[in-house]
């Protein structure tokens, strides 16, 4: 369940957008003081950071803040009357205007996490799937899971490719390589081993195509 961590001013607004999110599988957490901002994103490491800016220059400087302490993505939520002072070079991610469309939040929101997944060529982040490639290391919601040297080979390319279809085919010549003799079976067996390892009632990764093979699913 993606991590997200609200920085506003608590309003009837605000309460339909985290209720909105949550409906929508988000885990969120609301702060009201900027200034434990940088605590907060040490300790909850939240996948996205959403910024009220309402036009006065310590919103702005908040935000600059964020970005200087954590790679995080990050949505302003931008006051219709301030826009005129949005600095077209604001570190954002993305922004969005009052009155605020829930449901598109919603949809700005999984885009960017979308984006945002495999940006850093060190670390593939899938909700609350992480794979560190330096230490070759994948953990769910903080628990690392164990996995063979193939198993993650597949999960790699998988996550690598996000809602492509691959044949067992494509997926047995990518990750066994060409001269591997063993047949289609293969691909099936470690499949049904890495879903009894990263899924469970609370996440489901890979999606079997009938008839043709896997993909790994953005919508987690």
């Amino acid at each position: 369940m993606p991590n997200l961590l609200i920085i506003a001013k608590e309003s009837k607004e605000l309460v339909g957008l985290s209720s909105e999110l949550i409906r929508n599988g988000f885990e969120c957490s609301i702060s009201l003081n900027g200034n434990v901002l940088i605590e907060q994103l040490a300790t909850q490491a939240p996948d996205l950071v959403l910024v009220e800016l309402d036009g006065y220059p310590g919103t702005w400087e908040l935000v600059h803040k964020i970005k200087q302490e954590s790679p995080v993505a990050l949505i302003a939520l931008v006051a219709r009357g301030s826009t005129d002072s949005v600095d077209g070079n604001l570190l954002v991610d993305d922004f969005l205007i009052s009155p605020y469309d829930a449901r598109e939040l919603v949809l700005r929101a999984k885009r960017l996490l979308n984006k945002t997944r495999s940006r850093n060529g060190e670390v593939i982040r899938c909700g609350d799937l992480l794979i560190d490639q330096v230490k070759c290391e994948v953990t769910l919601s903080g628990k690392v899971v164990m996995l063979t040297f193939k198993e993650y080979e597949l999960l790699k390319f998988l996550t690598s490719n996000p809602d492509r279809v691959f044949t067992r085919e494509t997926l047995l010549n990518s990750v066994w390589g060409y001269d591997y003799y063993g047949g289609d079976r293969t691909v099936d067996v470690h499949i049904r081993r890495l879903r009894s390892k990263i899924e469970d009632s609370s996440h489901t990764f890979i999606k079997t195509v009938r008839n043709i093979g896997y993909r790994f699913r953005t919508e987690y």
